[in-house]
């Protein structure tokens, strides 16, 4: 009965043993507890009160509302020396990824994005690989969110220049046939009208030309849209087309529709006109628009007049024809474009 009572006696005294050992730490780290974050004393309390009970891992998960792999995480990451153990680990990789452009690569694409501003990475990598750089599409994309980010490139401002498409009120032509093939540049070129407001008391007229083939435009900036307009435009479309122009399209006639026939006839030139209320058959040149207004318009620094608009107008229109990649071209220049159909430009 002794010996009995003696193996009884054994175990309570191992675990007055390990109280004595480890009750100086826990209440060391209950001490330290105030300089740890909410969530780690929460941990302390739990893996307090887990030794408390019998060291019964399902018991202390439900006592405390967690998982059972839970409280074996932190009772194997619990170090009772270093009670910054219970603090979650940050979520940041261990090793960051390390920028692999150099300076030049930085400033290259600085240049073109600053001259200009509205074109995305994927029309800035064409004209990086035009100066021998070769960069890929992605590693544009991040160089120019790192100089967004830090501030080294301003956004995109949009301008308040208020641009307005104007559409035509009478039809008056012929519909455009279905069997009219449109394969070659100057099968047929869209031509639609935009309202340009650079000030509230200012409006300018704004002839968009589009070729729809090799997406080759011409751009005329005026004060009116009248039949003098009209025939001036005919003019400037051979002046600066490179190649001739079979057939015109425009949007549901004008009030000077009459007389715009007569100068395309007089020209040989076939003229179709869209059924009313239909833009949609018009997607060429009202993308051309959008794209003027967007890449032009909205950031230009031309004097809100009609003289320095006409030349800045001019200017973009060169750039847009011979040096603005196009994603429908296969990222061709329309003047690449044509000269690689035999054009000469």
């Amino acid at each position: 009965m002794a010996k009995s009572t003696r193996q009884r006696a054994h175990p309570q005294g191992t675990n007055a043993r390990n109280r004595v050992i480890e009750r100086p730490a826990m209440a060391v780290a209950r001490e330290a507890a105030p300089d740890l974050s909410r969530d780690a004393r929460r941990r302390l309390a739990m893996l307090d009160w887990h030794r408390a009970h019998g060291a019964n891992v399902s018991l202390t998960a439900r006592r405390f509302g967690v998982a059972r792999p839970t409280v074996y995480r932190w009772l194997a990451r619990f170090d009772r020396l270093h009670l910054e153990s219970l603090e979650d680990r940050g979520s940041a990789p261990h090793r960051r990824r390390r920028p692999t452009w150099t300076v030049e690569h930085l400033r290259a694409v600085k240049a073109v994005r600053e001259t200009y501003p509205r074109w995305g990475k994927d029309k800035l990598v064409v004209l990086l690989r035009r100066t021998g750089l070769r960069l890929s599409t992605s590693m544009v994309g991040r160089i120019l969110a790192r100089l967004l980010r830090t501030g080294e490139l301003g956004p995109r401002v949009r301008r308040r220049m208020s641009v307005h498409h104007r559409r035509w009120q009478r039809p008056y032509a012929i519909r455009k046939p279905a069997a009219w093939s449109v394969e070659r540049p100057g099968d047929l070129v869209e031509l639609d009208t935009l309202d340009i407001r650079p000030l509230s008391n200012l409006i300018l007229k704004q002839f968009t030309a589009r070729d729809v083939v090799s997406r080759w435009d011409t751009l005329e900036l005026g004060r009116r849209a009248t039949a003098a307009a009209a025939a001036d435009v005919l003019d400037r479309l051979a002046e600066r087309m490179p190649f001739p122009v079979r057939a015109i399209s425009i949007d549901n006639g004008s009030e000077f529709m009459a007389d715009f026939e007569t100068a395309c006839a007089e020209r040989g030139i076939r003229l179709f006109v869209l059924p009313p209320r239909s833009p949609k058959l018009h997607g060429a040149v009202e993308r051309a628009n959008r794209t003027h207004t967007e890449e032009f318009y909205e950031v230009t620094d031309a004097e809100p007049e009609l003289g320095p608009l006409q030349a800045a107008l001019r200017d973009w229109e060169t750039v847009y024809n011979t040096i603005r990649p196009h994603q429908a071209l296969g990222y061709l220049t329309p003047a690449e474009y044509l000269a690689s159909v035999g054009v000469q430009v």
